[in-house]
């Protein structure tokens, strides 16, 4: 296709799995630690397992760079990546995101068992280029211990573990995913085609 997906690696994603996941749609995603080649990029990945606060100290050099392509490129966040792309989160103290969304993340709450781990099927709230194939009541791979709270309409799924969680969100050219698409079969594989489409398409 002739596009460039750029995997930041800011030392806390699961780099492997989602280079694999993308190389299994057809593209050649470059893993990088250099801001440049992620501004250079034509889509980017914004994996994440963690704690956010150290995830948001290690994400600095890539913090301005985030905040100019954001509505510009596709990005495509991950679990944790999905986290940072909100204004604070509540997880050890109160810590600044990215704030390219508006909105808070919180801790599931104690009747339920943390982190949830496993899969939970989804239900889609609004039409999106990043769903397309996907259905009501498909099964996506879920490890987190937080969930977002946004404050704009940018829920385009969620699923239900004790409240609701914002299991896809996206606007305009952000979308992010609370699951792993790399770990969830077909149907996240079908996510990560989906990106790589809208990558090639802009």
């Amino acid at each position: 296709m002739g596009k460039k997906i750029a995997i930041i690696d800011y030392g806390v994603g699961n780099l492997r799995s989602v280079f694999k996941g993308l190389e299994y749609c057809g593209v050649e995603p470059v893993v990088t630690d250099d801001p440049a080649v992620v501004e250079e990029s034509d889509g980017i990945v914004l994996p994440g397992v963690g704690a956010f606060a150290d995830a948001m100290i290690r994400l600095r050099p890539f913090e301005q760079v985030l905040k100019a392509c954001a509505g510009k490129k596709p990005m495509l966040g991950i679990c944790l990546g999905m986290q940072l792309y909100f204004t604070l989160s509540e997880e050890d103290g109160i810590n600044q995101g990215l704030d390219l969304m508006r909105g808070r993340v919180l801790r599931l709450p104690d009747f339920v068992k943390i982190p949830q781990m496993g899969w939970n099927s989804i239900e889609v709230r609004k039409e999106s280029e990043l769903l397309d194939g996907i259905r009501d009541g498909d099964f996506f791979y879920f490890v987190h211990s937080y969930y977002a709270v946004p404050e704009e309409d940018v829920i385009l799924a969620s699923t239900r573990y004790g409240v609701d969680v914002p299991a896809v969100v996206g606007k305009g050219n952000l979308f992010a995913t609370q699951f792993h698409p790399e770990k969830s079969g077909k149907a996240g594989l079908r996510i990560l085609e989906n990106f790589v489409r809208i990558v090639g398409e802009r």
